[in-house]
């Protein structure tokens, strides 16, 4: 004859199954990382910086990482509805060409070379507008 719990002893024994099976909380961390961990690698945009259009006209000179090989650009803030950006590299200084950015990533100059040194002019959508940006290089 199978044996019937009451609702009392069927919780309590499956409370005590969960206890056994439910792992324990697990120890802290060691304060320090261990001697062979690699350093943090700081993504494309997480080495962006940000300029503010009206203190200059032309940002920089900035020289490229290997983080990116490309030079991307990006509004963050302000009231211009675009920013026109180019990439004036110091061995040609000249501009690229003119490319219109937005509130989104966009690409200014594709496949640049580490260590090549530049300057990023900008200008806004109507005179007197301002425009906060972000350069990832």
């Amino acid at each position: 004859m199978a044996k019937t719990l009451t609702r009392p002893a069927a919780a309590a024994a499956l409370l005590a199954a969960l206890a056994v099976t439910v792992p324990t909380t697990a120890s802290a961390a060691p304060a320090t990382a261990p001697a062979t961990a690699p350093a943090a690698v700081t993504s494309c945009y997480g080495g962006a910086v940000t300029v503010d259009y009206g203190d200059a006209l032309e940002f920089g000179p900035y020289t490229t990482t290997s983080r990116c090989t490309d030079i991307n650009l990006r509004m963050v803030g302000g009231d211009a509805e675009f920013v026109w950006a180019c990439v004036k590299f110091t061995r040609v200084g000249e501009c690229n060409h003119w490319t219109k950015v937005g509130r989104s990533w966009k690409t200014i100059a594709t496949d640049v070379l580490d260590g090549s040194r530049f300057t990023v002019p900008l200008g806004v959508d109507l005179e007197g507008s301002s425009a906060r940006v972000q350069i990832a290089f």
